[in-house]
């Protein structure tokens, strides 16, 4: 097996252009947490023509709601949120340069189509896996909508954080790629 590649965000056009699918990644440094909810109201802001709470270039968007810390834990469990109920906003972030997002589940044409046309990747984090997930968060703050509670964007200080490829700025997609294989098979 292939050691998995290391990145660090922020996550430039030739860090996206490597991936494949079906690559094994580790995710250093900052990324940012949101759900629909906060999706929801990034996107009203970007139609008022307003700047987002937090510099979205470059960036990932962790499609999480955490559970409460437990005593002397950073974070609570992490497992990843499906990915679709973002579909709607996804395509307008990219747009604007966010750079990778990481949740379960497949992605619609139209979050495929901006992928390959502003170089963004999808990455998928084992669903069930929450409470390692967060074992992988050093450091997490609320940077806007805390009205929101879980579902509040949070910039999160990850170290190590273990993810796969499904979606690349090719527009190759591994949960296709891979029922292609185990038909075959």
């Amino acid at each position: 097996m292939t050691q998995p590649i290391r990145l660090t965000t922020p996550l430039s056009n030739e860090d996206v252009e490597k991936l494949k699918i079906g690559n094994r990644v580790l995710i250093n440094g900052v990324i940012f947490t949101g759900r629909d909810a906060a999706h929801k109201r990034l996107s009203d802001l970007l139609k008022e023509g307003k700047e987002l709470p937090f510099d979205i270039r470059g960036q990932i968007i962790y499609y999480v709601g955490p559970t409460p810390a437990r005593p002397g834990q950073v974070f609570g469990s992490a497992g990843p949120t499906t990915s679709y109920r973002m579909d709607a906003y996804a395509p307008a972030l990219i747009q604007k340069g966010l750079k990778g997002m990481i949740g379960k589940g497949m992605r619609s044409d139209a979050v495929k189509e901006a992928m390959k046309k502003h170089q963004a990747v999808y990455f998928a984090a084992t669903g069930g896996a929450g409470a390692l997930l967060a074992k992988r968060v050093k450091k997490a703050e609320v940077v806007a909508y805390e009205d929101l509670g879980p579902e509040a964007i949070r910039r999160l200080e990850v170290e190590d954080l273990p993810v796969i490829v499904i979606n690349d700025v090719r527009g190759n997609d591994l949960y296709i790629e891979g029922e292609k294989t185990y038909r075959k098979g």
